[in-house]
C-alpha cells in the first residue's frame, strides 16, 4: 500500500509515519483551502491571509486525521492487538496492525472509536468557533476554526459508511462476524458493500467531471478506485489466512538452511554469503545456539571503517516476537510478520536453537499448491 515513508514523531508509543504522497496532497490541500475553501467561508482577506489560513487548515486535517488513527491505535493496544504505527498518506491514515482482532467485540469497539473521536473534535471546534466569534477574534482563526469543525464532521460521517475497509465497514465486519461465527465470510461479505460503493463513487467522480468540477471528480474516482481495490484486496487476504488456519511453520519451513557463524567478519559476510547467495537474511549460530539474525540493510547500514573489525555476532539483532517465529506457531503469523518486515526470510526458533528457515515464497508455494486444488475440487462435476 505505501512508497516510501518518513517517520515523524511518536506519541503514546506510536510511530507516526508519513507517506511520500502525503506531501503533495499537502501542498494541494493548502492550495484548495486557499483558492476556493476559505475565501468562502471569509470574505475580503487578501492572498496572504487565504495562504496563512489554508495552510493552518491543512496542519489541523493532519492533526485531525493523526488523531482519528490514534484513537483506533489506543483501543487497539488495550484489545492487546499490536500496532506498528500510524501512516498518513493520499486518501487519509491508517493503524498498522500486525494481526486481525481475536473477537467481534474487538472489532468494533477498535473500529468505532475513530469516528467518535473525529465527532467529539468536530463539536470542540464548532464549540470554540461559536466563542471565538462571540468575544471578537480575529475573524480567518474563526474561519480555520470553524472549517476543522465541520471537516472532523465529515470525516467521522464518510468513515461510518458500511463499506469495509471503512470504519463502518469493520463495524458491520464484527455484526457479521458475531452474527455468523465466521470471520472470513463476514469480511468477504462487508468487502464486497466496499467493492460496490467503490463503483458508486466512481460513477460519482465522472458525473461530477462531466458537470465540469474537475477537481472533484477526478478525486472521488480516486477515492473509490482506491476503496475498491482495499475491498478485493481484503477478500484476497481473508482467503489466504483461510487457507493457513491451523497450519503450523513447521510444515512449511525449510531445515536445512545457510547459517552465518557468528565469528565470521563482515566482509566476508558480504562477499561470500550476501553476494553468493540469493537471500536477504542470515540466522546467527553460535556453538549450536541461534544468536541472532543480520539481514541486508543492517550490513549496508554500517561503514567500511566501522565494520572492519565487526563480526556477524557483533552486529546481530537478537532473536525476539518481532523476527523469528517458533515451529508451533501458525503459519499466518509469519506471513504477517514477514509482510511487516517486507522480508523474504525468517528464523524458525525452537528452544533457543535454530530449527530452520520459513520464507515468503515457502508460504507462497504451499497457498498456490492449496488454492488450486480446491479450485480444481469444486470445477469438478458432482457424481
Amino acid at each position: 500500500m505505501f512508497g516510501k515513508r518518513i517517520n515523524l514523531f511518536t506519541i503514546m508509543g506510536f510511530t507516526v509515519r508519513v507517506d511520500i504522497s502525503w506531501i503533495i496532497i499537502a501542498v494541494l490541500i493548502s492550495w484548495s483551502l486557499a483558492g476556493a475553501v476559505f475565501p468562502s467561508y471569509v470574505e475580503d482577506q487578501s492572498k496572504a491571509v487565504y495562504w496563512i489560513m489554508g495552510i493552518a487548515g491543512a496542519i489541523g486535517l493532519f492533526a485531525s486525521i493523526t488523531f482519528h488513527e490514534l484513537s483506533h491505535s489506543v483501543v487497539a493496544r488495550r484489545f492487546g492487538l499490536p500496532i506498528e504505527g500510524i501512516t498518513l498518506f493520499i486518501f487519509g491514515g491508517v493503524s498498522e496492525m500486525r494481526r486481525e482482532p481475536d473477537s467481534p467485540a474487538a472489532e468494533f469497539y477498535m473500529a468505532i472509536a475513530g469516528p467518535a473521536a473525529s465527532i467529539a473534535a468536530g463539536v470542540i471546534f464548532l464549540a470554540l468557533a461559536y466563542r471565538v466569534d462571540r468575544t471578537g477574534w480575529s475573524v480567518p482563526v474563526m474561519g480555520v476554526v470553524r472549517y476543522l469543525g465541520v471537516i472532523n464532521l465529515v470525516l467521522a460521517g464518510f468513515n461510518l459508511i458500511p463499506a469495509f475497509p471503512l470504519d463502518g465497514g469493520r463495524v458491520l465486519r464484527s455484526a457479521l462476524w458475531k452474527f455468523k461465527k465466521d470471520l472470513h465470510e463476514a469480511t468477504v461479505l462487508s468487502a464486497r458493500i466496499g467493492t460496490v460503493f467503490g463503483f458508486i463513487l466512481i460513477f460519482a467522480g465522472v458525473y461530477f467531471l462531466i458537470r465540469g468540477s474537475v477537481i472533484g471528480g477526478f478525486w472521488w474516482i480516486f477515492i473509490g478506485i482506491f476503496l475498491r481495490s482495499a475491498s478485493r484486496r481484503a477478500i484476497l487476504q481473508s482467503r489466504i489466512r483461510e487457507a493457513l488456519r491451523g497450519v503450523k511453520v513447521r510444515k512449511l519451513m525449510k531445515t536445512d538452511p545457510v547459517t552465518l557463524p557468528a565469528e565470521t567478519p563482515l566482509e566476508t559476510l558480504e562477499e561470500e554469503y550476501l553476494k553468493k547467495y540469493d537471500h536477504d537474511t542470515f540466522p546467527v549460530v553460535e556453538n549450536g545456539s541461534l544468536k541472532g539474525v543480520v539481514d541486508e540493510d543492517q550490513v549496508e547500514g554500517i561503514s567500511r571503517e566501522k565494520g572492519e573489525n565487526l563480526t556477524a555476532g557483533e552486529i546481530a539483532r537478537p532473536c525476539s516476537d518481532r523476527n523469528c517465529v517458533s515451529a508451533g506457531d501458525d503459519a499466518v503469523k509469519a506471513l504477517h510478520l514477514l509482510r511487516w518486515k517486507r522480508s523474504g526470510r525468517m528464523p524458525v526458533a525452537d528452544k533457543g536453537r535454530l530449527a530452520g528457515i520459513i520464507s515468503m515464497d515457502d508460504i507462497l508455494r504451499f497457498l498456490s499448491l492449496k488454492i488450486g486444488l480446491e479450485e480444481k475440487t469444486l470445477r469438478k462435476p458432482l457424481d
